[in-house]
């Protein structure tokens, strides 16, 4: 699923793909965060991880380049009673608003090297002073279980690639290992994850 048109197709089926909860990891940060911070979702497709942020009383915009599932996001804000804007892009010509966060949900974001140096590079201008980069995505030991991720190991987080992307920011956590998935139908069962909570100084 390489396209915005393979994942509008995805998204165009009734159900949520992953769910309508948030990404437990993310949840699982609740206490760091404040109403009134300016939270942006990256790569959100039907929303489930920027609406939880939004209902946290967060100033949130979901970001994807599937319409289809940002069209789902909006849905799904309405249904809750919550606000959310959202910004169809692909995250590599996006125009990263300097210091316009102060949190960033990276959930599940897979990209080819050079993409994902961009999209980063994004990342670390967006990010405001104090901010948080909140992750988790998928590493090479996720090869062969069915619980998710991408088939092209390229693709592939690992703590020496967010040290690599994010070394100027502080790392308050940042661990690999095995975690159980329940989201949606395509993200279920035993995966391997690697997981950082980053700070701006």
């Amino acid at each position: 699923m390489s396209t915005s048109l393979a994942w509008d197709e995805r998204y165009a089926s009734g159900e949520f793909v992953f769910g309508e909860a948030p990404n437990l990891f993310l949840l699982g940060q609740a206490h760091r965060l404040r109403p009134g911070m300016r939270a942006l979702a990256v790569g959100d497709g039907e929303g489930r991880n920027g609406v939880w942020l939004a209902q946290q009383g967060l100033v949130t915009t979901s970001l994807d380049w599937s319409a289809v599932g940002l069209a789902k996001a909006r849905a799904l804000a309405e249904a809750r009673g919550v606000a959310l804007a959202t910004v169809t892009a692909d995250l590599t010509r996006w125009e990263w608003p300097v210091a316009g966060f102060d949190v960033i949900a990276w959930i599940f974001v897979h990209l080819p090297p050079a993409d994902r140096a961009i999209a980063c590079e994004g990342v670390l201008r967006a990010l405001a002073p104090g901010g948080l980069l909140l992750m988790e995505c998928f590493t090479p030991a996720q090869e062969g279980r069915r619980s998710g991720g991408p088939k092209d190991p390229a693709l592939l987080w690992s703590r020496a690639l967010v040290e690599q992307h994010f070394g100027g920011l502080e790392v308050l956590e940042l661990l690999e290992g095995t975690v159980l998935l329940d989201e949606g139908p395509r993200h279920q069962g035993a995966a391997e994850v690697v997981r950082a909570v980053l700070r701006r100084r």
